[in-house]
């Protein structure tokens, strides 16, 4: 049977989502966890790959188990299998149509720009050192990044990956005393791409540029371009992923705070 679960994590000790020959990936991590409950090993299927060093508050994985535990006891074996960076926070158990990558139709980022170096968010928030970031000029470009476009400028080069079109639904940046927040909003993004996006808009802030760059830049096409730059990957945290109301409604789901709130 199929089930899909949304998680967080803490990307820092992690080297991104997928599993590679070394080092220590969030999918190996939740694979390795799945296979002291399950019988053999189990692949896990994210929504989206994050990179090294990037967090996530809502991410979705879905998997195969054929075993006899419930919702409620796959979600505390987790709980008992994770280290403490990563915590499973719901499951579904769902139809075997349902893939966490393909049919997700939206996703949903969120970036931490700081305002200045600190060591006690230097894991959580990007720095960009000797760029005068100011909200307006950032605001102003943002808006013609907004709609369905070629963002070849803004992902990095991936022969694998050959249609660049992404339809961006939202970015929103905000100010406050410590942080710039971005937040963005689109049906799929390419690799580095909301990262990108962030360095772009901070160059284009610092050289006083007009909000008709971003034009230039998509036109282009090209992800060689010098003002595209990419924005620390701590900054980065994937908050959102949306799925076709038919195949969730109805299902079967365990949340683990309300499974805290039933215990004596």
């Amino acid at each position: 049977m199929r089930y899909l679960i949304k998680m967080a994590y803490d990307g820092t000790g992690f080297i991104g989502w997928q599993k590679q020959k070394q080092g220590r990936s969030v999918q190996t991590t939740l694979e390795t966890a799945l296979q002291q409950f399950a019988e053999g090993s189990t692949a896990m299927t994210a929504a989206g790959r994050t990179d090294t060093g990037v967090h996530a508050l809502a991410q979705y994985a879905h998997f195969e188990y054929n075993g006899r535990m419930s919702l409620e006891q796959i979600l505390l074996a987790f709980r008992r299998w994770l280290p403490d960076d990563i915590k499973v926070l719901q499951i579904w158990q769902v139809g075997d149509d349902l893939s966490a990558r393909y049919q997700a139709y939206e996703r949903q980022y969120k970036y931490l720009l700081s305002k200045d170096r600190d060591p006690f968010n230097r894991c959580y928030s990007g720095f960009i050192p000797h760029l005068r970031v100011r909200l307006q000029p950032m605001q102003a470009a943002a808006e013609k990044l907004l709609g369905r476009q070629n963002f070849s400028s803004f992902g990095r080069l991936n022969p694998e990956v050959p249609n660049h079109i992404c339809e961006l639904k939202e970015i929103s940046i905000s100010e406050d005393d410590q942080f710039f927040t971005f937040i963005v909003r689109a049906d799929r993004f390419l690799h580095n791409m909301v990262r990108r996006i962030v360095g772009t808009l901070t160059n284009i802030s610092h050289f006083d540029l007009p909000p008709e760059t971003i034009d230039k830049l998509l036109a282009d096409q090209c992800p060689r371009q010098n003002l595209v730059t990419t924005a620390p990957a701590c900054g980065l945290y994937l908050i959102g992923v949306k799925y076709p109301d038919e195949l969730l409604d109805g299902r079967s789901t365990c949340k683990f705070d309300d499974l805290r709130k039933r215990k004596p």
